[in-house]
């Protein structure tokens, strides 16, 4: 007797989980130069977003395994003033199985969040789990105006 199975196996296409930033307050559209890093575990740099203008949203990846994720914002103005703020993001990391045929991914729960405030006015925490759903932001981010960076209206 031969015994067979099957298995339906519906392992997702990306199980990466992103943080969404939603721009929020008087500067709905941030017109400056953004380039946003962090440092990794190892040691060294990396750049994630790189020299994008007309931001009214970001994606931004969680580390798997660290409690707390650094993030650094440069801010260029037309004017050619650079800022530099540090967004650090406090969290749980739960691993999350589709299946034992799957790789796991991580889910994550935001515990906390600060910042430095030289353009970054504040961030606030909207929804704490992160998952796949990609609907709803998880931080509003509040951006100080500048002359050099005009408030879009609507």
């Amino acid at each position: 007797m031969i015994l067979s199975s099957c298995s339906s196996i519906d392992c997702p296409l990306s199980n990466h989980v992103y943080s969404i930033y939603k721009l929020a307050g008087d500067v709905p559209i941030l017109r400056d130069t953004l380039t946003i890093s962090t440092t990794r575990s190892e040691g060294t740099d990396s750049v994630y977003i790189n020299l994008k203008v007309n931001v009214d949203s970001l994606l931004l990846p969680l580390s798997y395994q660290a409690a707390e994720d650094i993030w650094y914002f440069e801010i260029k103005t037309k004017s050619g003033t650079t800022t530099l703020d540090t967004v650090k993001i406090r969290k749980t990391n739960s691993p999350h199985f589709e299946s034992i045929d799957c790789k796991p991914s991580f889910f994550h729960t935001i515990t906390g969040v600060e910042s430095t405030h030289h353009r970054i006015d504040s961030i606030i925490i909207l929804t704490p789990n992160v998952t796949y759903d990609n609907t709803k932001p998880h931080f509003y981010i509040y951006f100080k105006d500048t002359d050099n960076s005009p408030i879009a209206t609507y």
